[in-house]
């Protein structure tokens, strides 16, 4: 059956404060910058001087643009599809599983047992490499891995659960369960992926040593390219006519069938994309923060992704980004500050969101500068 013309369906692309082309290059400039002015304050100002960007400082902002990288990731299939994944955490692990083995490799005999083979393995006294480590040392292969494991891990899952019509409650809490079946498998020794312990102990990237700051500061870049070419990629996707038969999914599915289309297709396309964009994010963290393990597949983590996108501000793009830095960069406060009261706070600012600020932070803007022009006029 070929598609109709889906003149009954609403496909007008939702656009806030920060959407327009304003406040979008305002936004990229603003990227940029920091990309480019956080390494420079680090690199060239003095420690002790009033502009210094400590190293604490830039693995913190590092961190969270791959975190925002996630939160992007859900607005594709969340605020965009409607599709609420509880799940995304195993495919951010995944990802940095991917680039843990193969920096598990660049030890090399620099590790506490002098052997070819990652500590971890010495002490559970295996004597070969598993199967799955047999390319580990290869960059190119890893990385492929990277993006190949989640994707292809993303697509069968899809499939499967988009063809039976699973959908609203029912499809997050499968996700979270294939999250928490991951969790207990990788927590497993047996597996070869470090156990409980994960990956840690980095010692080289590509043959640099990681702990260089000008290796950090590579990361570091790199993280921030990489975040801009996604917000750039997710801008065009959700304004083309892929996108806006996304959002007519989100609002009627059923009436995009009757026109014709398949909504199978477009849920598995933008749900595979989005897992592979959670893994790049995992592979881009793990050096920085210099450690995996299967705590990144909690549930806990699954759950704060959305939370991110939901303080934001759904369906918005940069509402998702600047949620992940704000309740990030909260945590980090609330937890040197005070520790014992991080998740009542968390508990508190979702359940605030969800009362009185539907459309997140983003919504937040739109009302106050609603209320300039009214004012004005």
């Amino acid at each position: 059956m070929s598609a109709i013309p889906m003149t009954s369906l609403n496909l007008t692309p939702r656009r806030g404060l920060l959407l327009g082309p304003k406040g979008w290059a305002a936004v990229m400039a603003a990227a940029v910058t920091v990309t480019v002015l956080a390494p420079l304050l680090n690199l060239v100002v003095p420690e002790g001087h009033a502009f210094h960007l400590s190293d604490y400082a830039v693995a913190l902002i590092g961190k969270i643009m791959c975190y925002a990288i996630c939160a992007l990731a859900m607005d594709l299939i969340w605020g965009y599809t409607g599709i609420l994944s509880l799940g995304h955490g195993l495919f951010f692990a995944l990802g940095g599983y991917g680039m843990g083995m193969y920096l598990m490799r660049q030890i090399g005999r620099d590790g506490n047992y002098k052997s070819d083979l990652p500590d971890f393995m010495v002490f559970l006294d295996w004597k070969a490499l598993p199967w799955h480590w047999t390319f580990s040392d290869s960059f190119l292969f890893q990385m492929a891995m990277v993006v190949l494991v989640p994707g292809l891990l993303a697509l069968v899952f899809g499939f499967f659960a988009f063809r039976s019509r699973i959908k609203g409650v029912y499809f997050s809490i499968i996700t979270q369960a294939m999250t928490f079946a991951a969790m207990l498998l990788f927590f497993r020794n047996e597996t070869g992926f470090g156990g409980n312990n994960g990956f840690t102990d980095f010692k080289r990237i590509l043959g640099v040593p990681i702990a260089l700051p000008e290796t950090r500061m590579v990361l570091f870049v790199l993280t921030g390219l990489t975040l801009i070419g996604f917000y750039l990629m997710a801008r065009w996707i959700v304004h083309s006519k892929f996108g806006r038969v996304l959002q007519a999914i989100r609002d009627a599915e059923s009436r995009v069938m009757f026109t014709g289309y398949d909504p199978l297709a477009y849920k598995l396309a933008i749900w595979t994309l989005s897992a592979v964009m959670c893994a790049v994010a995992g592979a881009l963290y793990v050096p920085q923060v210099g450690i995996i393990n299967p705590g990144e597949m909690s549930a806990a983590a699954s759950i704060e992704i959305a939370i991110w996108a939901a303080v934001g501000g759904r369906a918005t793009l940069i509402g998702p980004i600047l949620g992940a830095f704000f309740v990030n960069g909260a945590k980090s406060w609330f937890t040197q500050v005070f520790p014992e009261f991080w998740l009542y706070f968390l508990g508190a600012l979702f359940i605030a969101v969800t009362l009185f600020l539907p459309q997140g932070i983003v919504g937040l803007f739109d009302k106050f500068s609603s209320k300039k022009k009214e004012t004005r006029a």
